[in-house]
Parts: structure tokens; C-alpha cells; sequence
């Protein structure tokens, strides 16, 4: 064997263990890049004025005037002499609410029916705005289950089910999926609560 091949046989194979090696995110990190790559819109937020000014951001950029809003914790972010905001659902409407917990290993958003009520994710508005605090950020669903388990241990909600795709109209291969899209235009308003 030539020298060369010996240099560059080397190389390569220094390449093949650099692309093998597993790389660990925080869990931070993994959800947000889980999330853009999926097409979700992010936008972090150091202070409880900044969500209500990226709220305000999103909405104009939109050309969003009224809102359903079922969380009454939510209201205070909103600026309510410019945006008119209901409480019942309604499909034309953006949806801006809170959720129960951030999947960090693949980027979905998990809800309950303390968000959703009985609606299921797909028969609802197509835009949404979710609320949520970096507390909220867990490694899998099994984590979030049991957070929620944790979280509502006198009255666990029902109908748990995420949102994991942010670009509306996409194929679902999955067949458990089939005829059940729960693709949406997704804001995240992510506020750092550690």
C-alpha cells in the first residue's frame, strides 16, 4: 500500500468514528432543534413583557385581530385594546394556549384536556400559539405522562395526545396516524422559568 492511501485510508476512517459518535444535547437544545426541523416557529423569551411583545410581534405579522384563549393565566399577556379574545372554540380563530409538557427527544408538544377540553387536535383551528415555561421541557413521552400523572394527581385529565408536525398539509407515513392529522402553524412562546 502507498504511502497515500495509508494517509488518506487513515483520515477517513477518523471521519467514520467523528460521524459515529453519539452527540447528547440538553434537553433545551434537542426540543428546540427537533422542533425547527419539524417547521415549529420559536421564540424564546427572558421575561414575562417579552412574551407579551412577541405575542403582539406574531399576531400583526399575521394580521391576526381576535383570538380564542381558554386559560385565564394567558389573558395577561395579551394586549386586549387590540386583540379581541374568545373563549369558546372556534375554527377561524387562532388558538393561543398553554400545554403540559415539551418532548425534548422529538420536538412534539404534548396537551391534555385542560388545554383541549374534549376536542381532539386535528378537528381544531389550524394556527396555534402555545405558552410555555423551559420548567415544562421533559427528556420523552413517558416523562410526560408521568409529569402530568405527577402534576394532576386529584383529577388526571383525559384526552393526551401532541401536536408533531408544524407544516400544515404534511404526509403522515405512519398508518396509526391515518385520517388523524394533527399538523399546525405553531408559535412557541417559550419562557425561561430555571
Amino acid at each position: 500500500m502507498s504511502f497515500f492511501k495509508k494517509i488518506f485510508s487513515k483520515q477517513s476512517s477518523r471521519e467514520r468514528e467523528a460521524n459515529q459518535q453519539e452527540v447528547n444535547l440538553s434537553l433545551d437544545d434537542a426540543f428546540v432543534h427537533y422542533f425547527i426541523e419539524k417547521g415549529g416557529k420559536f421564540l424564546y423569551c427572558i421575561s414575562e413583557s417579552e412574551v407579551s411583545k412577541n405575542l403582539e410581534l406574531i399576531l400583526n405579522e399575521n394580521k391576526w385581530d381576535k383570538l380564542t384563549c381558554k386559560d385565564k393565566e394567558l389573558v395577561k399577556y395579551v394586549n386586549k385594546k387590540n386583540i379581541e379574545l374568545h373563549t369558546e372554540f372556534d375554527n377561524s380563530l387562532p388558538f393561543y394556549t398553554s400545554c403540559e409538557h415539551l418532548i425534548s427527544d422529538n420536538g412534539d408538544i404534548l396537551f391534555s384536556s385542560n388545554q383541549l377540553s374534549t376536542h381532539k387536535i386535528a378537528s381544531l383551528t389550524d394556527n396555534f400559539i402555545v405558552f410555555a415555561k423551559t420548567s415544562q421541557l421533559v427528556k420523552d413521552t413517558g416523562q410526560g405522562l408521568t409529569g402530568i400523572k405527577t402534576n394532576c394527581k386529584e383529577n388526571i385529565p383525559t384526552n393526551i395526545s401532541a401536536v408533531k408536525n408544524y407544516t400544515l398539509k404534511k404526509e403522515d407515513d405512519n398508518f396509526l396516524n391515518y385520517g388523524n392529522s394533527n399538523s399546525k402553524n405553531l408559535y412557541l412562546l417559550l419562557l425561561e422559568d430555571l
